[in-house]
């Protein structure tokens, strides 16, 4: 089927939204022009109504506030979800597969958990369900890791992306400031909403490691099957701390394939070398870095969020939907999501891994205290690469940091849970892991 102009739909109508509606409206001819497709913006979605937006004017009787326009239309080819939220989306999405409907989404959350059955009835209406917004905003890792890195194997990923976390950690670093403070300044900035628990406790961040996992190691790996770590215990000593030993903090969603083969997913708090490319993405800005067999390390930055990045990637999904319903074909979808196709890997749970530690205990100022402590490290097989005592907090109390060499992380916590018990150990312990391989 050859269709001369694309019909599009859009559910939702917020800040995405109203990005793609003016990128498909102001830069209609542009799009045409270098894609060889034509789209024409039919319908958009608003729950309540009327509404307008500053630097776009929708054509007459585009706007609505009734979804069925959009998903029950004849008339519209592609339909993109804006949305958010899992129930109502997944229900509109499905509807719109049904209905023969290509479809085009944002929503991490939605395919982290619903991924797998909404890929396989796209693909038995044969249509395409694009994502490249749903991970990293603006940035083309999606379509990357789908076409560009085919004869790769993809041997790591880190990826900074969550710009809220990644803002936060950046002004605790380079201002001095506690976590508390940075939070409510994000949230009066509009960095981060004002229920912060997706974003600080790194959900969000496992919801787009998942996806990238899927298409990196045809692993369909839903969130809690891994370990997600948030950045709600940095605090600002751990922030001084790492800038004098040379590191920064970052909330780092990791991927790696092991030895055995087997995929390492974990998401928390990382130590970087403070001279890598990765230690300097601050602000909002995401950044992923994929390592490949064939190509080396690589690394993509970009604004991980915002109204024009992300409609930006929504618009590219759009055109490769259209393009797929001018030509009458669609793409094939990654076996991720089909429980029927066997995987060659397996994930390698995180007492499996091996990485190097930061640790910190508060402990009595006295003689010998280092040895006990040393001496269970080493009855773990964990050997120390450097300490540093602080000055005292108190009258008998200081800091005691160390870095270790790289050792089994189920060693490591029993090392902990032996050493917590000294009495010369007040309170808990700090322990960040620390990332070596993206010093680049």
């Amino acid at each position: 089927m050859d269709k001369s102009c694309i019909n599009v739909g859009i559910l939702g109508w917020g800040t995405v939204g109203t990005g793609v509606s003016k990128i498909l409206i102001n830069q209609n001819a542009l799009i045409s022009k270098n894609s060889g497709v034509e789209l024409s913006l039919e319908k958009v979605v608003k729950r309540s109504l009327p509404a307008t937006r500053e630097g776009i004017e929708l054509p007459p009787n585009c706007l609505t506030s009734d979804p069925n326009q959009v998903v029950e239309n004849p008339d519209i080819d592609i339909v993109v979800e804006l949305i958010g939220g899992v129930s109502e989306a997944h229900s509109l999405i499905t509807r719109a597969i049904e209905n023969g409907k290509h479809v085009v989404t944002a929503n991490k959350a939605l395919l982290a958990e619903h991924g797998g059955e909404l890929f396989q009835l796209a693909q038995k209406h044969q249509v395409s369900l694009n994502f490249e917004a749903s991970t990293a905003g603006g940035i083309p890792i999606i379509k990357t890791l789908q076409e560009s890195f085919t004869a790769n194997q993809i041997e790591s990923l880190y990826g900074i992306v969550n710009g809220t976390c990644n803002y936060i950690l950046t002004e605790m670093n380079l201002h001095g400031v506690d976590f508390s403070d940075v939070l409510t300044e994000a949230q009066e900035k509009g960095y981060a909403e004002a229920d912060p628990t997706l974003d600080v406790e790194g959900i969000d961040a496992a919801q787009k490691l998942s996806l990238l996992i899927a298409l990196a190691y045809g692993v369909n790996l839903s969130i809690d099957k891994f370990h997600v770590e948030g950045i709600t215990d940095i605090s600002q000593k751990e922030i001084q701390y790492a800038r004098e030993l040379g590191y920064v903090v970052k909330l780092l969603a990791i991927a790696k394939l092991t030895d055995d083969n087997r995929v390492e997913a974990r998401v928390h708090p990382t130590l970087v070398p403070e001279r890598s490319l990765l230690a300097n993405v601050g602000g909002a800005y995401n950044a992923v870095c994929v390592i490949g067999s064939a190509v080396g390390p690589t690394l993509f930055y970009g604004q991980g969020a915002g109204e024009m990045p992300t409609a930006s990637a929504v618009v590219a999904d759009i055109i490769d939907a259209a393009k797929s319903v001018k030509n009458g074909i669609y793409p094939e979808i990654s076996h991720a999501w089909f429980p029927d196709v066997p995987v060659e890997v397996t994930v390698c749970p995180i007492d499996d891994i091996y990485t190097r530690y930061y640790l910190r205990f508060v402990v009595i100022d006295r003689p010998g205290v280092l040895a006990k402590i040393g001496s269970i490290l080493g009855d773990n097989d964990i050997s120390i690469a450097s300490v540093i005592q602080k000055e005292p907090h108190d009258t008998e109390t200081v800091s005691l940091m160390m870095l270790t060499h790289k050792a089994l992380e189920k060693n490591m916590k029993t090392a902990l849970n032996e050493i917590l018990k000294l009495e010369v150990v007040k309170g808990g312990a700090k322990l960040i892991r620390i990332e070596e391989e993206v010093d680049f």
